[in-house]
């Protein structure tokens, strides 16, 4: 019972119920009491205008004339007429003449005494029983005498309004109870098919979608829950395909460096093949360091715990030491890497450790997924509001069916997973936009380009420290 009380069904039946029930009491009480009113005060003003009419007739013999009442009341349409005095001033008002029958009715009449104590008109109500009687007084005769004029109220038609109007308010009321209950339980059903479907995605179950098709509000938030659905859906597969990737990622340089030392336990290798294997477990080392590092920056990017700083950056400066920082690996490669001459600065507002971190995922793209030979060009640049970091080369170009998934994480053009992580791009996006800059794309074949978009300072910039340059690669 007392769940069926806290239910939205009940609750909303019952809001519904005192609505309508102050709404109908609100009606009853304007309009019942009106009518009561204006009937009872019509009656008064009537019995008004009788004893005022009736007045100027009481002469001194009318004490003394037994007819006199009986002839008023029956010229005013049976309106019960009485002449009113005292016998010593303490006593009440007692009949002297009445065109009624039983006068001591109106002994004490509180008209009446009002009329003959103040010695002015007098008119009001008094019930007798369950008959409302209209009553009005006027002194005559110098005060010694009241003149009083009765008529009931007719309150029968005022009673069978009444009467229908309760008639009425209790029919409301109880449609308003069954259309409120039957409303309240289509409700209920929707908010219990939201509550089913939050469960199921609370638990992790994304398969079945959010549906509602009433509208309004509940439908609202039912588009809205399966707008969260399909997002979490999305995270869902996400997390499973980056814990695989990573896995995978992982899983590749521990195995390679399993393999290698079970070989370098072997007494007879020779020097020269144990300094090899040496150097492969270091690229290995260096393979998982970087992943390590990857893994850890894009956390922090999810997490929302990376910041980064606001200072003028000069990235003419920063191309130049990237050229200098690659020039070894470009020349064991067999790439020509060149930085365009620039001689005037290049300001953007940046995080200058960051900037050079998107420079050398650039740079590094560039130089690993070109053929032997392709030149690649660093350039700054500076287009309106903004500065440019742009790095070119001439390979072959990326299709267009790929653009859509370069940043994406663990993707990788050739579609396999030999050489880097596959997280450069997808961190270089996300930083850029932490700085409020962006990473564009241009490519077509023999020539792409990628271009580092960050906010134009005009801000001097400090000297680019090497040591940042060092610190930042560690």
């Amino acid at each position: 019972m007392r769940a069926f009380a806290r239910s939205v069904g009940a609750q909303l039946s019952l809001a519904l119920l005192l609505v309508v029930a102050i709404a109908l009491g609100v009606v009853y009480l304007t309009v019942v009491p009106s009518l009561r009113d204006r009937a009872v005060n019509t009656r008064v003003a009537e019995m008004e205008q009788i004893a005022g009419r009736l007045r100027p007739q009481v002469t001194d013999v009318t004490p003394f004339d037994p007819e006199f009442v009986a002839n008023a009341s029956q010229q005013n349409g049976i309106v019960r007429v009485a002449l009113l005095n005292r016998i010593n001033p303490q006593s009440p008002v007692e009949p002297q003449q009445d065109s009624f029958a039983n006068g001591r009715e109106l002994e004490g009449d509180p008209v009446a005494t009002r009329a003959l104590d103040g010695g002015k008109p007098s008119h009001g109500t008094v019930m007798k029983g369950d008959i409302t009687y209209a009553e009005a007084g006027v002194p005559v005769l110098g005060g010694r005498y009241a003149l009083l004029v009765r008529a009931p109220v007719e309150l029968g038609s005022i009673r069978l309004v009444e009467r229908r109007v309760l008639l009425a308010a209790g029919v409301a009321l109880l449609i308003a109870l069954l259309l409120g209950y039957g409303g309240a339980r289509m409700f209920a059903r929707r908010i219990r098919r939201l509550e089913r479907a939050a469960d199921r995605i609370a638990n992790g179950r994304f398969d079945e979608p959010v549906v509602d098709s009433g509208g309004g509000e509940l439908g609202a938030l039912a588009a809205a829950f399966e707008r969260m659905r399909v997002r979490l859906a999305h995270l869902d597969d996400a997390r499973r395909e980056f814990v695989a990737n990573a896995s995978h990622e992982l899983r590749t340089p521990l195995f390679s460096l399993a393999g290698f030392l079970e070989l370098l336990d072997d007494e007879e290798l020779d020097e020269p093949t144990r300094r090899e294997f040496l150097g492969s477990m270091r690229e290995q080392v260096d393979r998982l360091t970087k992943l390590a590092s990857d893994l850890l920056d894009l956390t922090r990017l999810d997490s929302g715990r990376l910041t980064v700083a606001r200072e003028p950056v000069d990235l003419a400066a920063l191309a130049a030491d990237l050229a200098e920082e690659f020039g070894p690996l470009a020349g064991s490669s067999g790439h020509a890497l060149s930085v365009a001459a620039n001689s005037a600065p290049v300001l953007a507002e940046a995080d200058e450790l960051r900037a050079l971190q998107l420079g050398r995922i650039l740079v590094e793209n560039a130089l690993l997924h070109t053929p032997a030979g392709t030149p690649v060009e660093i350039r700054a640049l500076a287009r309106g509001e903004h500065a440019l970091l742009e790095v070119e080369d001439a390979g072959g170009g990326i299709r267009e069916e790929d653009r859509d998934q370069l940043f994406q994480r663990f993707f990788r053009l050739d579609g396999t997973r030999a050489s880097g992580s596959g997280l450069g791009l997808a961190i270089a996006k996300q930083l850029a936009e932490l700085m409020d800059g962006a990473i564009e794309l241009d490519s077509r074949p023999g020539r792409t380009v990628f271009a580092l978009v960050l906010p134009r300072s005009e801000s001097p910039a400090e000297p680019f420290s090497r040591e940042k340059a060092l610190s930042a690669g560690a």
